[in-house]
C-alpha cells in the first residue's frame, strides 16, 4: 500500500471533488489534480479486478461447456457461447475507445462493468441455448468496453515515465486469466456450491456465471466511489446535442459490420464449419473487403472519426499495430495446438499436460515482469520488443522442430522459452502506442491495439488450422492401410481417423468397441451358433482391434506432421514480428510530454 501512497499521479484539473477527496491533493495554480493513497489504490484494483474477470470470461467457459450442453442441449450452437463473446467484445472495442476520448471515460466504464454483470446473471439464470447465446453476446459488449477502457484509464492516470510499471501489471493480470481460466472453470462446474433447487449437482456449471458477480460489483463501488469523471484530456469540448451530432455513427456501423463479417468468415473456414471456397466464407470476406473500404472512406471525412487516419501515418503506432497484430496471430496458435502436440503426439495426459503448459503462462507473466522492468529503469521500450520478438521467434522454431521422440521436458523448456518472448512484448504494446499519441487520442489507441490483437488472433487460428487439418488429411491419406475404409465403413474410418481418439480414451474405447461389434455381426451374420461362429468372432475382433491400431498409428504420426506445419506457418508470423519490432522507433519515456506528442500527431 506504501507504493500507493508515495506514487502522484497527475489527473485533469477539474473543480468536482471526488469522495475520498481526503487522498486528493488540491491543484496548485497551473497543475492538476493528484490522485493518491487509499483513491489510487482503490481505483487500481478496481481496474485490475475489472479486467481480471472479464479476459477470465474468455477462457472460463470452454470447461464448463460439456455440461452446460447436457443441461440447456443444443449441441449444433456449441461454439457459439464463446463465439458471441468473442464478436460483440471485439466488434465494440475500437468503438468504446473512441466515444471515451470524445465524452470521457468513467461513465463508459461503468456502464459496461454494469452490463457485463447483469449479463453474466442472465447467462447463469438462462433456460435455453439460444437465451445463453443472446446473455453471453451482451456480456462480451460489457467486457469490450471494459477491456478497452481499463488499460485507457491508466494511461490517463499515469505520465508516460510511469506506465510501463502499470501496464506490465495489466499484462500480468491478462497472463494470470489464461492461466487460471480453463482450471477455474472445471472446478465451478465440478465443484461449484450447490443452492436447493436453484443451483443442482447438474447446473454448478452456473457459477462460472455468477462467481463475476460479488468481486465485480465490489470493483464497479469502487469505480463510482473513487474514479474521478473528469478524467481524461477530451476531444473535444462540446456538450450535449452538438457533442452527440458529431459522433461518427456511420464509422461505428461500418467498423462493427466489417468486423462481424471478417470474423464469422475466418472462424468458419478456420473451424471447418463451411469450406474456404463455400458462398458462405468467401460471401463474408468479400463484405468484410467492402465494408473495410467504406469504413476508410467514411473516416477520411468524419467530424470525429472513430480511427483518425493521421494515426496510421505514425511511425511508432503503425510499427506497434502490426507487432500487435502478429503477436495474436503466434499466441492463440501456440495456446491451442500445444496441448494436443502433447496429448495427441507425446501421450501426456490431460493433467500433465495442463502442468507441462502451465510454465508457458506463468513464464508470459515473468516475461512481461522482466520488460516492465527494463522499460522503468531505461525509459525506452525498443530494446524489450526486439528482445522479445527474437527470444519468441527462437522458441516458436524449436517448437516445430518436435517430434515424437521430443521429451516432455525438452518440450516444457521450449514452451518457457516462447513464453518469455511473448510476456516481453505484452508489456511493450499498450505502453508504446499510448506514448506515441496526445492524450486526447489515448482511447482511440488503446483500443486499437486490443481489438487489432483479437483479430490477429482469430487469423492466426483460422490460418494456422486450415494448414494443420489440411496437412493430417493429406498426410493421413498415404498412412492409413489400403482397404480400410471397407473394412471400418466410410464413417467408421472418420471416427477413427478424429484425433480425439490420441487425447480421450473413452472416445478412443468407444471407436474400438462399435468397430468390433460391426466387423464381428458382418462376419457372423451367416453363421450358426456355435464354436465356429466363437471362434470367427474372437479372430475377427482382434483383427480390427490390430487395424484400428495401425490406424491410430498413423493417425499420431500424421498429426505430429500436421502441427509441425502449422508450427512453421506460425513461424512466419514470428519472423513478422521481428521484422515489426525494427520499425518500432523508440521514444524515451522520460522525455515524453503531452506537448510533443500532439506535435507527433500533426
Amino acid at each position: 500500500m506504501g507504493a500507493f501512497y508515495l506514487t502522484e499521479v497527475h489527473i485533469m484539473e477539474t473543480t468536482t471533488l471526488v469522495p475520498g477527496a481526503e487522498n486528493t491533493t488540491a491543484p496548485a495554480p497551473g497543475e492538476k489534480r493528484r490522485l493518491r493513497g487509499f483513491a489510487l489504490a482503490s481505483v487500481m484494483i478496481a481496474l485490475l479486478l475489472t479486467l481480471l474477470l472479464e479476459a477470465l470470461d474468455q477462457t472460463v467457459v470452454g470447461t464448463a461447456l460439456p455440461k452446460i450442453i447436457g443441461t440447456l442441449h443444443g449441441f449444433d450452437r456449441y461454439s457459439w457461447v464463446v463465439t458471441a463473446y468473442l464478436l460483440t467484445s471485439t466488434v465494440v472495442t475500437p468503438i468504446a475507445g473512441a466515444l471515451s476520448d470524445q465524452f470521457g471515460r468513467k461513465w463508459f466504464l461503468v456502464s459496461g462493468s454494469a452490463l457485463f454483470l447483469g449479463a453474466s446473471f442472465l447467462s447463469g439464470a438462462a433456460q435455453t441455448m439460444n437465451q445463453l447465446i443472446i446473455f453471453r453476446a451482451l456480456q462480451g459488449l460489457g467486457a469490450g468496453i471494459g477491456i478497452a477502457l481499463v488499460m485507457t484509464i491508466i494511461g490517463d492516470i499515469f505520465p508516460p515515465a510511469e506506465r510501463a510499471k502499470w501496464q506490465g501489471v495489466v499484462a500480468s493480470a491478462y497472463g494470470i486469466s489464461n492461466l487460471i481460466g480453463p482450471t477455474l472453470g472445471g472446478l465451478l462446474s465440478d465443484h461449484g456450491p450447490l443452492l436447493g433447487n436453484f443451483v443442482t449437482d447438474a447446473t454448478r456449471w452456473r457459477w462460472v456465471f455468477y462467481v463475476n458477480l460479488p468481486v465485480g460489483l465490489l470493483a464497479l463501488l469502487a469505480l463510482l466511489i473513487y474514479l474521478p469523471a473528469h478524467l481524461s484530456e477530451r476531444s473535444s469540448q462540446l456538450t450535449g446535442w452538438a457533442a452527440v451530432r458529431r459522433i461518427d455513427f456511420s464509422g461505428a456501423l461500418l467498423a462493427a459490420g466489417a468486423t462481424v463479417c471478417l470474423l464469422l468468415g475466418l472462424s468458419w473456414g478456420g473451424d471447418q464449419t463451411y469450406a474456404w471456397g463455400s458462398p458462405q466464407v468467401i460471401g463474408t470476406l468479400a463484405g468484410a473487403v467492402a465494408l473495410f473500404v467504406a469504413f476508410f472512406i467514411n473516416e477520411r471525412f468524419a467530424i470525429q472519426p472513430i480511427l483518425p487516419l493521421g494515426l496510421l501515418r505514425n511511425q511508432v503506432f503503425a510499427a506497434d499495430s502490426a507487432l500487435t497484430l502478429t503477436t495474436g496471430m503466434v499466441m492463440v496458435p501456440l495456446f491451442i495446438y500445444l496441448p494436443l502436440f502433447l496429448q495427441g503426439v507425446l501421450n501426456a495426459s490431460a493433467t500433465s499436460s495442463g502442468l507441462i503448459s502451465t510454465p508457458m503462462s506463468v513464464s508470459v507473466v515473468l516475461g512481461a515482469g522482466v520488460a516492465t522492468g527494463v522499460m522503468t529503469k531505461l525509459g525506452r521500450y525498443q530494446i524489450s520488443t526486439i528482445i522479445g520478438a527474437i527470444v519468441l521467434a527462437f522458441g516458436v522454431f524449436l517448437l516445430s522442430r518436435m517430434s515424437a521422440t521430443t521429451t516432455l521436458f525438452e518440450a516444457g523448456s521450449y514452451m518457457v522459452i516462447a513464453g518469455v518472448g511473448l510476456g516481453l512484448l505484452f508489456a511493450v504494446q499498450t505502453v508504446a502506442a499510448q506514448n506515441s499519441v496526445s492524450d486526447t487520442l489515448l482511447g482511440v489507441a488503446t483500443s486499437s491495439i486490443r481489438y487489432l490483437q483479437a483479430l490477429g488472433s482469430v487469423i492466426g487460428v483460422a490460418v494456422v488450422g486450415t494448414v494443420v487439418n489440411n496437412s493430417l488429411a493429406t498426410d493421413l491419406a498415404r498412412r492409413i492401410p489400403a482397404g480400410t475404409a471397407e473394412r471400418l465403413t466410410p464413417a467408421g474410418l472418420q471416427y477413427a481417423t478424429n484425433p480425439q481418439v490420441l487425447v480421450n480414451a473413452d472416445y478412443r474405447a468407444s471407436i474400438i468397441h462399435t468397430a468390433q461389434q460391426y466387423a464381428v455381426q458382418f462376419a457372423t451374420q451367416h453363421l450358426p451358433a456355435g464354436p465356429q461362429r466363437d471362434a470367427v468372432a474372437r479372430l475377427v475382433s482382434q483383427q480390427t482391434a490390430a487395424l484400428l491400431q495401425q490406424v491410430f498409428d498413423a493417425l499420431r504420426m500424421s498429426l505430429t506432421v500436421a502441427i509441425q506445419h502449422g508450427f512453421l506457418v506460425t513461424l512466419v508470423f514470428a519472423a513478422l514480428i521481428v521484422l515489426a519490432a525494427l520499425f518500432l522507433k523508440d521514444v524515451p519515456q522520460n522525455t515524453l510530454n503531452t506537448q510533443t506528442r500532439t506535435q507527433k500527431q500533426r
